[in-house]
């Protein structure tokens, strides 16, 4: 069976943007509340390598699109490992996230405003809410992180 193709390096965002999702291990319904926000808020803060554009915060998971500064494939996994950590001691929690997440680095075609419309209507899709501006567990592109 063959390989797929390759996709041409013309192809890939410049500044290697991703999109993230951090389940919590069981998919316990622990984060979508002001102290969760607060956390993810002070683990934000803590970082200086990377620029976070936007985050959600859903009941079990956590959806956030960020750019590392250098553009380090490895400061991508030192961003991951020490957000799910801050934000873990930052609640004093019980609980435990999922092994590793789902990352994806966003192609030049690919919006960053089209891919937070998609987490935006995911709240909705969820039956959390009947609009998404009603979801308060959230930094947007309007929002100051």
């Amino acid at each position: 069976m063959g390989h797929p193709p390759r996709v041409p390096v013309g192809t890939m965002a410049t500044t290697r943007d991703y999109f993230v999702t951090i389940c919590v291990a069981n998919r316990r319904r622990v984060l979508a509340n002001e102290f969760a926000l607060k956390a993810f808020k002070a683990a934000v803060g803590k970082l200086d390598n990377w620029k976070v554009f936007c985050a959600m915060l859903m009941p079990d998971h956590l959806h956030v699109i960020a750019a590392p500064i250098n553009n380090s494939r490895r400061e991508a996994w030192k961003f991951f490992r020490r957000t799910k950590r801050w934000i873990r001691q930052e609640l004093n929690a019980s609980w435990t996230w999922q092994p590793g997440c789902f990352d994806r680095l966003l192609r030049a075609d690919e919006s960053l405003h089209d891919k937070w419309l998609y987490v935006e209507a995911n709240r909705v899709r969820a039956g959390l809410v009947k609009h998404s501006k009603d979801w308060p567990y959230q930094n947007g592109f309007d929002d100051s992180l």
